[in-house]
């Protein structure tokens, strides 16, 4: 569909990428990943057709449409939401008119006319046509986008200028997924999703009828939706088969093969550099010096490219708490007349890392505040532990930051035994490096400061840190650094993050806030969705309400329902599906392999270079043979989950 050859492209004296060659397929499923500054964004704009190429070719398919969704910056407004979504069908909308039109017309022709007939049949032509593009579901469509991205029905008829900025990308997205281009460009589509709205956009993809190609550092996300990933690394594109797991796997062989490859190579080099040394000067071996000489100017050099500092930050250790560190007792909260919860009841012990979740404004915002004191209860009672210190990181952090310090300046007052080099370590981390660290706090982004003020907390934490969506705007690097950071931390954490893979990695206990209310579940985010799937599972089988009870007796605790006997739970049912994926690509690539070496196999050439080809051919018949062993396995096992 879209063809680049040779590929380059420049930013002032820096090369982002060259010599890309890349077929974009019209079943193309591909993430983009690479540090902040490789390219990710522009190559996405190359594709489409919003920036040009400095080197090399690029050519489209003719008729190809394409739809680009940029991390940030489109506004909407002079429509509803709903009204906005349904432009995307503004030509069926037309059709629908021009039928309209035609059917009024022909209530006024004489049906014996020959206009009439002229008119009847524009409209049958015109009705096909609107019934064949699905005209009647188009209503339907919008509202399952608008609710599968978080729109509750109640804000479909509010106006676009209405919603924040975050909501605004919502709403283009709703439409790009509407319109269903033949390539789908989304630069972060994860970044004002919550997490609800997130695992929906990944069962869209999946059935997704057309290529799509997106950036993210969402590595759940990159893994259950895409088969394939290009890492632009100094300054060349590789590429890699599979999700991101597979691609961290691949990664690691690749640069194993290399460094033997090279080891080997070295080896080589040695020994013909010390066998010309050694008889240079003797005429009998003049012959043998010579051959070595040209087979040194033969080698093509293998280079090891450099590769990227692993930063490994362990911050400073708190006091302990209390093992109590907070404890709710039926709290409430409302605004007004507006209640956002009620009755809730937790205790939060030393140690725990709590993961928040729910959909936005069910009230997480609202009651990490109450946690950091910075907002009232409205009712209830709220117990902060002995000893316990609460530190609260916002989304809107940055506006507590001094606008005049520097970077370097600011980060080393907090920490002042910090040494320069672990300063500009953990500046680096976050993406600050270079220049970067002297710039002041007030010529950085939004984006920048909220990711400033994090590095500033881990430098000094509090035994109990409250951090709300911690992980916006950092890079995957970014993220293993805080994650690794907190799973260390001998502290309580609380966080809202709307990445799966740093909840599942952190969190020991998860509180979802949900319809007024809260309830407590053990274990990570896995575990969760596991649990809440058996509930539904339990709900299934038993619909009878429970009898009442009587004399205010205790209620007996409920057990906590287990999925069925026998099933997965979603994470690892996606898992399986991938990895069919997976199998079907090695299966097809095998079976062109096979059929090469049969076909080579056919034109004799000498009787080693049979032997050779033979054997190569009995290891790829019993690859598939193996392949297609684990594909039937595999298929089984997802049809008995179903």
């Amino acid at each position: 569909m879209i063809q680049l050859t040779g590929a380059a492209k420049r930013f002032g004296p820096k090369t982002l990428f060259e010599h890309l060659d890349w077929l974009v397929t019209p079943t193309e499923r591909a993430g983009i990943v690479g540090s902040n500054g490789t390219g990710k964004s522009t190559l996405l704009k190359i594709l489409a057709g919003m920036d040009s190429l400095d080197a090399g070719s690029i050519v489209t398919m003719k008729g190809a449409s394409v739809g680009y969704l940029p991390q940030e910056g489109l506004s909407l407004s002079g429509r509803t939401v709903f009204a906005e979504c349904m432009t995307v069908f503004a030509d069926l909308l037309a059709l629908e008119q021009e039928q309209e039109t035609l059917a009024h017309k022909m209530s006024e022709l004489d049906p014996a006319s020959p206009e009439y007939t002229q008119v009847a049949n524009r409209f049958h032509q015109a009705e096909g046509e609107f019934r064949a593009r699905d005209g009647f579901a188009i209503e339907a469509q919008v509202g399952m986008v608008l609710s599968g991205l978080g729109f509750p029905q109640g804000q479909w008829t509010k106006r676009t200028e209405e919603f924040s900025g975050g909501w605004q990308m919502r709403i283009a997205l709703a439409k790009l997924l509407l319109e269903k281009p033949n390539l789908l460009l989304l630069d972060e589509p994860t970044n004002h999703l919550d997490l609800e709205a997130r695992n929906w956009l990944e069962g869209y993809l999946g059935s997704y009828p057309h290529a799509f190609v997106l950036v993210s550092h969402d590595r759940y996300f990159l893994d259950v939706t895409v088969r394939k990933l290009l890492e632009l690394w100094n300054k060349r594109v590789h590429f890699y088969t599979g999700g991101y797991s597979r691609y961290e796997q691949q990664k690691s062989e690749r640069l194993a093969q290399l460094e033997a490859a090279y080891a080997n190579q070295r080896d080589r080099i040695v020994q013909l550099e010390a066998f010309i040394s050694r008889f240079r000067a003797q005429a009998t071996k003049a012959k043998q010096v010579q051959s070595r000489i040209k087979e040194l100017e033969r080698i093509e050099r293998i280079e090891i490219p450099p590769q990227e500092k692993t930063i490994h930050f362990r911050f400073p250790q708190p006091k302990p708490s209390g093992r109590i560190v907070a404890e709710f007792k039926n709290v409430a909260k409302s605004y007004g007349d507006t209640p956002v919860f009620a009755g809730v009841n937790f205790a939060i012990e030393r140690g725990d890392r709590v993961a928040l979740v729910g959909v936005n404004g069910a009230g997480k915002s609202t009651l990490i505040k109450i946690l950091a004191g910075a907002e009232p209860l409205t009712s209830g009672e709220y117990i902060l532990g002995h000893n316990a210190q609460p530190d609260y990181f916002a989304q809107d952090q940055y506006k507590e930051l001094n606008i005049n310090a520097r970077l370097l300046d600011d980060l080393g007052d907090v920490a002042p035994r910090a040494t320069n080099t672990e300063l500009r370590s953990i500046l680096g981390s976050f993406l600050f490096s270079e220049d970067d660290v002297f710039k002041t706090i007030g010529v950085l982004s939004g984006g920048e400061r909220n990711r400033y003020a994090l590095a500033r907390m881990l430098m000094m934490p509090s035994n109990f840190l409250l951090l709300d969506e911690p992980t916006n705007h950092l890079d995957l690097r970014a993220k293993d650094v805080l994650l690794n950071a907190l799973q260390e931390f001998t502290g309580t954490v609380l966080f809202v993050s709307h990445d799966r893979y740093f909840i599942d990695k952190l969190a020991t206990r998860v509180f979802e806030v949900a319809d007024g209310g809260m309830q407590v579940f053990p274990g990570n985010y896995e575990d969760y969705i596991w649990r809440k799937e058996g509930k539904q599972v339990e709900a299934a089988k038993s619909p009878e309400p429970e009898p009442k009870q009587t004399h205010h007796a205790p209620k007996p605790p409920s057990p906590q329902p287990e999925p069925r006997a026998g099933r997965l739970n979603p994470i690892k049912l996606r898992q399986l599906k991938q990895r069919r994926r997976e199998i079907e690509d090695e299966v097809t690539r095998l079976e062109v392999e096979i059929a090469d070496y049969e076909s080579a196999l056919v034109n004799f050439t000498s009787a080693d270079e049979t032997v050779r080809i033979s054997d190569l051919l009995t290891a790829r018949r019993t690859d598939l043979l193996n392949l297609m062993a684990e594909w039937e396995d595999v298929a089984q096992t997802i049809e008995a989950n179903k």
